[in-house]
């Protein structure tokens, strides 16, 4: 109770504990204590290992104080009371409001799941961790080929690992991304409710132009445009041009769309481009931006999102974005840490390799298009991808074996057993609803946006 009163006196406080007034908003408040919260708790995960039983309970005792807010923030609806003579009288009645009701309990189950896959690494034997210090005889050759020198090493046997285990890792890494893609539809859609703030508009340029630079503006306008093609001719060696492209592409974007919503006479296209014009050169901006926010998932959030997380009033909409995001991070993390893993096996069963490490989300990408994700879809195919509750390596092994029974089982016309496939998947998650805005540019038809993971924490 103690902890709680602390908590929440700093939280009305708007973290000013001086009680002048000048702290920040109740919406940033509790955006920045679910943020610090995930990151005390979680930090960047280093290892593949389960989360200390102290940690674990932690985080749940304090994230469900933090997201009882949301029990408060309230809506009327319609509802039937009947009277004492039996009277049908309609009535509105407070409900839990809406996206809260249905995203809330979304990404409690997701948070469920990463923690849970986390544990499924408990057992795990075939690979270990050696210490970025650690001298060459302890690494047994195992050397990390990027840029991330803090991180450890992930030493495997020296002909890679076990069929199972490499199986089983991929299949693991398929559910985390699962989980990481319903986070990120999501968070995009919070974010795309938030009002842009008049702040971030008074800080843009006069033109599309003029925030895009010459070339890259030369570059969409031209009559026949590919969007893989204009990529590929910009350097995006760094993370910093990567977030540099992606501020200045968002910052046309609002350009351009304010100046055609109040139908501005100065176009910055110039006076003989017609509207249907000026449209097309926008949905291609914004096609590059999508490609962008696919390829790169692990870059910073951009000027605009944290534009409208620090401006923003809405208490719901601050609780919503940051779990999300939080949660966004911590998968991502043990994606990238999963995929360490598979590297170094990769190495190892081929020491002359020489390809680039997997791209999260490569599977995702064909030339040309990038696919709308939606949250309730990326749930329910988790849903369906999941196997029994908590599957270990050990748990794995013997599902292996068992599939082999089935098939064999299948070939002599002996169906009952196979039956029981549907009784492991998982209980179907409430729907997911924002109230998102459309504009034109939902007519691409195979576009969609994702937003990166911050790099706060």
């Amino acid at each position: 109770m103690e902890l709680m009163k602390e908590r929440f006196a700093k939280l009305l406080l708007g973290e000013d504990m001086s009680g002048s007034g000048k702290g920040v908003s109740s919406a940033l408040a509790l955006s920045n204590a679910i943020t610090n919260l995930a990151a005390s708790v979680f930090g960047e995960r280093w290892r593949l290992e389960p989360m200390a039983v102290e940690r674990k309970a932690r985080w749940r005792r304090e994230i469900d104080l933090l997201l009882s807010v949301t029990d408060h923030i309230v809506e009327f609806v319609p509802s039937q009371q009947v009277s004492k003579d039996g009277t049908n009288m309609e009535i509105m009645v407070t409900q839990q409001r809406r996206d809260l009701l249905m995203n809330i309990p979304a990404l409690r189950k997701l948070d469920a799941m990463l923690i849970e896959y986390l544990d499924n690494f408990k057992d795990h034997q075939e690979f270990t961790y050696v210490s970025r210090d650690a001298n060459e005889s302890e690494k047994g050759g195992a050397k990390r080929k990027d840029d991330k020198w803090w991180l450890p090493t992930v030493k495997v046997p020296p002909n890679g690992l076990s069929e199972v285990s490499r199986k089983w890792l991929q299949y693991q890494k398929e559910l985390v991304n699962q989980v990481l893609k319903a986070a990120m539809a999501i968070n995009a859609n919070v974010l795309m409710e938030m009002e842009i703030p008049e702040a971030y508009i008074e800080s843009l340029p006069k033109n599309g132009r003029e925030s895009l630079g010459d070339s890259i503006y030369k570059s969409i306008t031209v009559d026949v445009f590919d969007p893989d093609e204009f990529l590929s001719s910009l350097d995006l060696s760094t993370e910093h041009k990567i977030l540099d492209l992606k501020n200045r592409i968002e910052a046309s974007i609002v350009i351009w769309r304010r100046k055609m919503h109040h139908k501005d006479a100065k176009s910055t296209w110039g006076a003989g481009v017609s509207m249907e014009k000026r449209e097309q050169f926008e949905e291609r901006a914004e096609t590059i931006l999508l490609i962008i926010k696919h390829r790169f998932p692990g870059i910073p959030q951009s000027s605009l999102d944290i534009s409208k997380i620090q401006y923003n009033k809405d208490v719901g909409y601050s609780i919503l974005e940051s779990y999300s995001r939080i949660l966004e991070s911590l998968a991502y993390n043990v994606m990238s840490r999963i995929d360490d893993v598979l590297y170094a096996d990769s190495l190892a069963r081929d020491p002359n390799l020489s390809k680039r490490r997997p791209s999260l989300t490569d599977s995702e990408l064909v030339k040309g298009t990038v696919r709308t994700l939606d949250p309730k879809e990326e749930i329910e195919k988790l849903n369906k991808m999941e196997a029994p509750a908590s599957m270990t390596l050990s748990d794995f092994m013997g599902w292996q074996l068992d599939q082999d029974t089935e098939e064999k089982k299948k070939d002599s016309n002996n169906l009952e057993d196979t039956l029981n496939v549907d009784a492991i998947k998982l209980k179907k998650p409430p729907n997911i609803v924002t109230n998102k805005k459309f504009s034109y540019i939902e007519k691409l038809q195979n576009l969609g946006g994702l937003r990166s993971p911050t790099a706060r924490h």
